[in-house]
């Protein structure tokens, strides 16, 4: 019986979006005089500081070490489809990567942004843990489908 591996281009989605979170510009925050670009590497001003007295920024390495990892493991997914129970976990500790990231990154600006008092303007691309969410729990289910096809096919053996 052949199987439609459509669950390893699910993945291959979760490991792109969350390949996308880890590295882009995700939003600002808008102070009076100047703006902070949020990343998960860090929330870093954007240009000099004019005064000694001015924030220079928060590193947030914890979420970007956790949102790679959460790719890192939707790519290892990928391959582990010989053992049912490898790949389920694969998947399901990916999914728990990605909602951690999104987590650790929303706490850290918000608990920066009520210190300055800026506004935080986020940008379209920090929906991509979601598309990243929705692409492993299609792909997890999938995978559970394949392994009934192919526990059903055994049985007519």
């Amino acid at each position: 019986m052949v199987i439609q591996r459509w669950q390893s281009v699910m993945l291959l989605i979760a490991a792109v979006m969350m390949g996308i979170f880890s590295f882009v510009s995700l939003g600002q925050i808008q102070l009076h005089d100047f703006s902070f670009n949020i990343t998960s590497l860090g929330i870093l001003r954007e240009g000099i500081a004019t005064s000694p007295g001015e924030p220079a920024g928060v590193h947030t390495y914890e979420a970007f070490a956790v949102s790679l990892l959460a790719a890192v493991m939707s790519l290892i997914a990928i391959f582990c489809y010989k053992s049912k129970k490898l790949h389920k976990n694969t998947v399901m500790i990916s999914m728990l990567f990605t909602v951690v990231s999104v987590m650790l990154l929303v706490f850290d600006v918000y608990d920066f942004s009520s210190e300055c008092g800026g506004d935080v303007q986020w940008s379209v691309l920090i929906c991509s843990p979601l598309i990243a969410l929705i692409a492993e729990i299609i792909a997890l289910r999938m995978i559970r489908s394949d392994w009934k096809k192919l526990e059903a096919a055994d049985r007519l053996r």
